[in-house]
């Protein structure tokens, strides 16, 4: 006789931990509240969230600005790349002439 397996559409439950957080300020509290209220989540999913956004590129390695920029202008049409202008000395601007 063969055994019978047991098949579940659902996805395997991870493990969750909890945090509590004690000695918040009623005010923010209250932020909290309207927060969650304005997305329409719980307090308790709001905060989750959060804490979510708050590490989400945690080990990720940081962009330096020259590439943050590059981004941000791929794809306008630029056909020659910018000149680098390292080691030359940029004179200011003269205003009491």
């Amino acid at each position: 006789m063969r055994a019978k397996r047991k098949i579940s559409n659902r996805p395997e439950r991870q493990s969750k931990g909890q945090l509590l957080v004690r000695n918040v300020d009623a005010a923010l509290k209250e932020k909290l509240k309207r927060r969650a209220a304005k997305h329409g989540h719980s307090m308790e999913e709001e905060v989750r969230d959060i804490l979510r956004d708050a590490v989400k590129d945690e080990g990720k390695p940081e962009k330096g600005l020259g590439t943050e920029i590059a981004e941000l202008f791929r794809g306008t049409g630029l056909k020659e790349p910018f000149h680098e202008f390292r080691g030359y000395t940029i004179e200011p601007p003269k205003f009491d002439e």
